[in-house]
């Protein structure tokens, strides 16, 4: 079965209240099995308009990826994210192996 991503680019406004939104979506994560390849760091970007922040989660299908985005407990954490960061965010299915 092939695994599902997140891919999210986000511009963060209030670090510290961030760090909230980050706490409140741990169990989501948790719950779903995500495990994360990319979380900030160094970037480059090629074409396009890039964000400040680049973050790529794998799950283990792309249903949990859907159920994790659509669980309780992540919708709370989006709604303190969409007060403190602007995101693009999208899911995607993997190759299958």
């Amino acid at each position: 079965m092939p695994k599902g991503y997140w891919i999210a680019h986000v511009d963060v406004r209030d670090p510290e209240r961030y760090k909230d939104y980050v706490a409140t979506a741990k169990p989501a994560f948790e719950r779903y099995g995500a495990r994360f390849l990319a979380r900030g760091g160094n970037w480059e970007s090629f074409e396009g308009i890039g964000r400040a922040r680049n973050v790529v989660i794998e799950f283990p299908s792309l249903e949990a990826a859907r159920e994790c985005y659509n669980s309780p407990e992540y919708q709370a954490a989006k709604a303190i994210r969409a007060t403190v960061a602007e995101a693009d965010m999208l899911i995607v299915e993997g190759i299958a192996d």
